[in-house]
This record gives structure tokens, sequence and C-alpha cells, in this order.
């Protein structure tokens, strides 16, 4: 699900001139209609307390470590439900959690061996590094064995036909462009990647391969294979899908070069009957227009390999500071501040639906919705899906989120964050935390996606662009234009 939306994060976005015009070279902006000097002053209140406090990384901490992995379905996803909910309560806000149906997929035995190779040493296998990419089925108990056929593209997929396909495993040996990355497009280093983890399996299917395999869509090497879910199409048979390590994949690759190639692939995954599960939706009610909505929010599942520090239990945690600040500081926002963890971005979107079904009605009453969930890296600014009056509204915010390095708004054209698509859809509002992502596909759907990968001092920058940007919004005398 949040392929498309990473991938326009990060497509051709024009900056918008309100967050770079003159006022950005003066040391304060000076108040404007919109923004007096009152509102002004508690913004900056709000980002120094955010940027002091480890509010954020003790709860980021309980969440990865005190309860760990958080796939949608499993008991520590429900356990961490009630963890964010109590927590939200000890603030005073008032709290509910709101149902939605989320899939329940266990991962089971993940082994791969190359069974017949050139210059194999007799008696031998050699070891391949292997996940299950989310939503698969399984291989027989005892494994599947067949010959690998090796393409780089579904056009080369294509070009061999049912005849040299069928029987089959298919390895999409597609390289994840980490100087892209480097270079700061790192969501369309994802985007031209993560195509073949997603339909890769039912393309392969179709010419009648009997599994799939993909290069792991992701930046770092040291053999660590990157699940994520695949999305398998009606009109093509299900076969067993993975992952294998760059490393792997190259050797992989080599070997096939040199003529055949045989795997016995074993992948013993489970699709449970269907779990009831929570968005977690807690309000601290507006003084003056409580019926209008501002959200922020973090999806709260994450994959079963790693912890979900990066996706993303850092996008919940400072959307749970945002509340904890202002009724820290004694703020009095005029409209509704509504936090959100969803459920089930990662395997679904579950959540997401679910809140759009109960909502909509009111969805004339959002003023804006703001999601993080590109990890927690140092926070350049936000993307925004707003017209050009109601950035212009929010242009005194530069200069106040410049000092931490976070004054940069762009406009996109849609993709501000998966949870939050149906809002965007509908007209209101939307931001995305815009994180420096250069690293965060090294370790984004892995095992090594864990506490020691965010860094305090980033992820209390992150809290408080989030905090002051829905403040503002929640604070202006007018509402955000649509």
């Amino acid at each position: 699900m949040k392929n498309r939306t990473i991938s326009l994060i990060c497509c051709a976005a024009l900056l918008i001139s309100c967050f770079n015009d003159a006022r950005a070279q003066r040391r304060r902006a000076p108040a404007t209609e919109h923004f007096d000097a009152k509102l002004e002053a508690d913004l900056n209140r709000l980002q120094e307390a955010a940027l002091s406090s480890d509010y954020a990384y003790r709860q980021l901490a309980h969440l990865c470590n005190n309860i760990g992995p958080r796939l949608s379905g499993s008991a520590q996803a429900a356990h961490a439900v009630e963890y964010v909910a109590g927590e939200l309560r000890k603030l005073g806000l008032e709290v509910r959690l709101e149902k939605c149906i989320t899939p329940h997929w266990v991962r089971g035995v993940e082994t791969a061996a190359l069974t017949e190779f050139v210059g194999q040493a007799p008696k031998t296998t050699q070891k391949i590094v292997v996940t299950a990419l989310g939503g698969s089925v399984a291989t027989p108990g005892e494994g599947t064995t067949a010959e690998v056929v090796v393409v780089e593209n579904f056009d080369q997929l294509r070009a061999l036909g049912r005849q040299r396909v069928e029987g089959k495993i298919v390895l999409f040996n597609v390289r994840f462009d980490v100087r892209m990355a480097a270079a700061g497009a790192w969501g369309d280093a994802y985007g031209q990647a993560v195509v073949y983890r997603g339909i890769g399996a039912s393309e392969a299917a179709r010419l009648g391969a009997v599994a799939s395999l993909v290069r792991s869509v992701g930046g770092a090497d040291y053999r660590l294979p990157h699940t994520g879910a695949l999305r398998y199409a009606d009109d093509a048979p299900r076969i067993p899908a993975g992952a294998v390590t760059s490393e792997d994949a190259d050797t992989i690759a080599y070997l096939a070069s040199q003529g055949r190639v045989r795997m016995r692939l074993t992948l013993t995954p489970e699709t449970l009957p269907d779990v009831e599960s929570f968005n977690v939706v807690a309000d601290l009610k507006g003084t003056e227009r409580p019926e209008e909505i501002v959200i922020v929010s973090g999806h709260l599942d994450s994959w079963d390999l790693g912890t979900g520090a990066i996706d993303d239990g850092a996008g919940v945690v400072i959307a749970m500071q945002t509340a904890q600040l202002v009724k820290q500081l004694g703020l009095k926002p005029k409209r509704t501040i509504r936090v959100i963890a969803w459920m089930n971005e990662e395997n679904g979107g579950a959540g997401s639906r679910a809140y759009a079904e109960a909502h909509k009605a009111e969805f004339s009453n959002h003023v804006a919705a703001i999601e993080s969930d590109l990890g927690a890296g140092h926070p350049l600014g936000f993307n925004a899906r707003a017209n050009a009056k109601a950035l212009e509204m929010l242009a005194p915010l530069a200069e106040i989120l410049r000092t931490s390095g976070a004054g940069l708004m762009r406009a996109v054209p849609a993709g501000t964050g998966a949870d939050i698509e149906p809002l965007e859809a509908d007209g209101v509002p939307c931001f995305g935390v815009l994180q420096d992502g250069r690293t965060y596909f090294n370790y984004h759907h892995t095992a090594a996606d864990t506490l020691d990968k965010v860094s305090p001092r980033e992820l209390a920058e992150n809290a408080a662009a989030m905090a002051v940007l829905a403040y503002a919004i929640a604070s202006l005398p007018d509402r955000l234009t649509r």
C-alpha cells in the first residue's frame, strides 16, 4: 500500500514559494492576519519543548523493546493497541477504539538451498537466505525443488514464454538503485523496484512458474532479506513468493549464467481467519470549534522480522507527543487535535478503510490530516496536498521550523500518506512528514528495523515539526481552504 504513496512523495515536486520567500531570510517572520504574536509565541514554545523532551523516544522504546513486532492479527498488535490507548488516556484525551477487521498471516519455516549448479562440490548444497513475502501461500511441507530462471524485468520474463518458465522458480533480480537513493530520490528508487515484489508472483504464475523470488527491495547488503506485502491477481494461480538477499541474488545470477541452477525452497506461512482489531483514536478537544478535526497520525502495525521502530512506531509516538506537548504547556487549540494510531497499513489498509467508512459523513469537518510514515530521520519539512491559499496561510511556519531544519513545504499531486489517502481524495488538506530517507530502505521491512536505528535527537525534531504544524492549523482564526 505504501508503494504508490512513497513513489508519489518523491516525484518531482515544487517547493512552495511562500516557504522560501524573503521572510525566510529574516530572524522572525512578522505576525500576519493568520498568525498573531501569541500564536507564534506558542508555536515557538512547542518547538522548544519538543526538542528538549524524550517522551517520544521513551514511548518508542516501549513499543519496540517491551511489545516487539506488531503484525496485524498478532498478540503484540493487540497489546500495542491497549498500551497506546492507555497512554493517551493518561494525557486526558478522549480515547476510543474503532474496530477494523484485519488479515492474520503468520510466517513459518523459511529455508532455501541451491542443490545443483556448475562447479558444485559433491554431496553439498549452498544456503540461500530467504524470507516469505507477506500474504504468500506455502510450498509443500517438504519444500519445492525446481530449476531457477533469472530475469531482470517483466519483458525478459515474457520473452522466455511458458515453455521456458513452466515448472520453474523465477527470480526477479531487480536492483535497488542505491545511488539514486543517496542522491535524495529514495522513493523513486524504491518505487521502480518494489513493483516486482508486488505483482511478480502473479506474472510468473501466468507462465506456469511454481514459485517466485525477488531480490530484496532495499539499499543495505549485510545479507538481510526484506519482506513486504505482495498482491495476488485474481486471474493467476497463487504460488509461493519470497525475497532473497542482494548477495544471494547475485550468486544465483552468476551461477545461472554458467548453466542450470536448481533450488530447494521451503516456505510454510499460513493465512488464518481474519481478526478483529482497532485504530486508536484520541481527541484533544478544541475550545472554540471542537467539531473541526486536525489529525496527527502514524501506523501502529509493523512487519514481524524487526520491531517496527522506523516503520512505523516512530510515526505513532510523534503523534502521541503532539498531544502530550499541548497538554504539558497548557495550550488551548481552537480545533480538536485527533491522534490516530492506524492498524494494518502494512498488509491490507483495513484501518484506513474502516475510518473512512465510519467518518465519511464528517470529512467536511476534517480541516487537515498529517501522517508520518517515512522513518525517523531528520525532518526536512512536509509534503503537502493542499491548495496555494492554504499554503499561504501557513507561510509563517517556515521561519519557526527552519531553525530545526524542517522549513520545507513541497506540493505533491498525491501521496502524503497511505492511511490518510481517503481524506486526501476527498479534498482534505493533507501533509506527510518529509524525513531524510537516504538510509531508510536499508532497514525497512527487515530484522534490522529496531530501536537503535532511531536517533533520539532526530525523533525529537520530528515531534517538533508535527506538533508545530498541527497546533498552527488547529489554532488559526480561519480553517485551511480547500
